[in-house]
This record gives C-alpha cells, structure tokens and sequence, in this order.
C-alpha cells in the first residue's frame, strides 16, 4: 500500500517534534558546527577514544595514529557502529569547513524533517540521522559514515518538486546505510594513497595532529573524486525504492538524472557534481532495467513544490 505524503502522517508528528531543532549561525566555526551535528543528531560526545584528540579528548596513547590507519585497513566490518559514527562526525566538517550552513532556519529544520522521515524507512533507522543544508550555489549532495547527509542550496532551487528532493536524500541515505564511504576509505588505506596524502601535508609528529591530518586528507580525497560507479547505480536503484516506501514518487529520482543529462560541464554549478558520478546518461539506463514498470504503481501523486511545503509551515 503506497504511504501518504509526508506531513500527514501521525508519525512524522512525532518526528516533527523530535526533530524541531535550533541550528547556529552560518559564522561558527567548524568545531563549533560539529558540536551542532553532535546535538542534531543524537550522537554521544566520548571525547576519548580513537578519534579523541581530533575533538580535544584526550591524546595518550602512542599508537592512535597507526591505529587509524590500521582500523581502515581491515575490513570495514570491524568498524562498529559508535566508531563510524564518529569517523563521519569529523568527516563532516571537511564539509562544513568548506562551506558554511545556510541561514535559513525554517529550511534547515524542513530538510532535516524530510530526511528524518526518509531515513527511518532504510534499514538503519536508529543512526543519528542529520541533515544539513550548505550555503552553496552549487548543485550538490553529499554524506558521511554514521548519517550525515549535506545538500547545498543551489541543489534545493533547482528542484521542482518534493519527490525530487526526497530523490536525492533517499540516494544519500543509501550511500551511508550501505556504508560505502567506509568501503572507500579502506580501499584508500590499503593503497598507501592515505599515508602519501598525510606525509605531504603534516607538520608534526603529535599523536594529535597526525590522526586529524589523516582524517582531513582521506576526507578531501573521497570528496574530491567521489566514490565507484557501483556504489553510486546500486544507491540510485536503492534510493527510488526508498523514496517510494517513504511515501513518494520514486520518479523524482529519475527527473533529476534527467536535469543533469542536459548539464554542460564547464557549467560551474554542475562541476563538482558531474565530476564524481557517473554519466546521467549510464545512472538512467541502469535505473530503467532495475525499475522497469514495477514502481509505477506508487506515482500519480499531485507534486508538491519545497516553496509550497515551506508557506504551508508558515500558516
């Protein structure tokens, strides 16, 4: 049975309430926006740890740094659920370090709702889940290990409707459920790309230094050049799928390859975008074998634009 549109179910209420949160103004700086992430999202601050000296914890033991080196080297299994969550708390603010958040607070709380409500139909519902909207004309997305899932403005205006918005989380939230930036990241530490990156930025041999220098170098390098081909069809296939259990069209995908098909590259706005995934062209024939007639049934809801879902929050 296709579920209703996203605000009229009694249990978005309950999330919409869970999720009226406060974000910060776009000055704050990184580490300020990472305790900002740690609040949105849920997760507990150990301060210790692994990654402890990265957030000012404690920084005692030796061997932390070949200790990074060596959990991304193994399989990505051995990586619990508390240290993926932490790894993508710093990646995120590779991003956030980047660009800063967009100062529209109604916007941000509505994006964070939405994907909020997407993701409690994937199969980790019980990640701290935060979304984030950047202060960036670009047409982007981007997520990190643990439910960190970042859009930019300019990615929101060129949406239509709603069912392409929630496209494009549902994509992302697969990315992380799937754990593929931790199948990334291994791959890159396993290739000793990870230890040439750090050697050519790091200062200093504190413990300290050389765990954030590793984390800050792998983050720029997955970013920069995007993750494989399969992750990305295999999250475009997953992401309709979700998008239509969460009560969408799973279409609105499907109309955002479309937009991009027709995007030149030496457009600025689609650059980065372009850069690190597929051709538009490849994402949409996979998705037509995968899809088939079989999502059909859950189209023909009346769209629904962000501005509209935006005025109607304000009645």
């Amino acid at each position: 049975m296709r579920l209703p549109p996203l605000l009229s179910r009694a249990t978005l209420a309950a999330t919409a309430c869970a999720a009226a949160l406060a974000f910060a103004p776009a000055a704050v700086h990184a580490q300020g926006m990472l305790n900002l992430l740690n609040n949105l999202g849920g997760a507990k601050n150990s301060g210790g740890g692994l990654l402890g000296a990265v957030v000012g914890g404690p920084a005692n033991n030796a061997g932390q740094g070949e200790d990074l080196i060596g959990l991304l080297s193994r399989s990505v299994e051995s990586i619990d659920e508390p240290r993926e969550i932490e790894i993508g708390r710093q990646l995120a603010s590779v991003l956030l370090g980047s660009k800063p958040l967009h100062p529209d607070m109604q916007l941000q709380r509505y994006v964070n709702q939405l994907g909020r409500w997407i993701s409690l139909q994937s199969e980790r519902p019980g990640l701290p889940w935060t979304f984030i909207v950047l202060d960036d004309t670009g047409y982007n997305a981007f997520a990190a290990p643990g439910g960190y899932v970042f859009v930019t403005k300019g990615l929101i205006d060129r949406c239509a409707d709603e069912s392409e918005l929630a496209g494009i989380l549902a994509h992302e939230i697969t990315h992380v459920t799937a754990k593929h930036h931790l199948h990334a990241m291994r791959k890159t530490a396993q290739s000793g790309v990870l230890t040439q990156l750090v050697a050519s930025q790091i200062k200093t041999s504190a413990v300290g230094n050389l765990v954030a220098s590793q984390l800050f170098a792998l983050g720029r390098n997955l970013y920069a050049r995007g993750l494989d081909q399969t992750d990305e069809f295999q999250s475009d296939r997953n992401g309709v799928a979700l998008a239509a259990r969460a009560g969408f069209d799973p279409y609105g995908l499907v109309a955002v390859l479309q937009q991009l098909r027709t995007a030149t590259p030496d457009n600025p706005m689609f650059t980065l975008a372009l850069a690190t995934h597929p051709p538009a062209q490849a994402r949409l024939d996979q998705l037509e074998q995968a899809m088939g007639q079989r999502l059909d049934k859950y189209t023909g809801t009346q769209p629904v634009t962000v501005a509209q879902r935006l005025g109607a929050r304000k009645k």
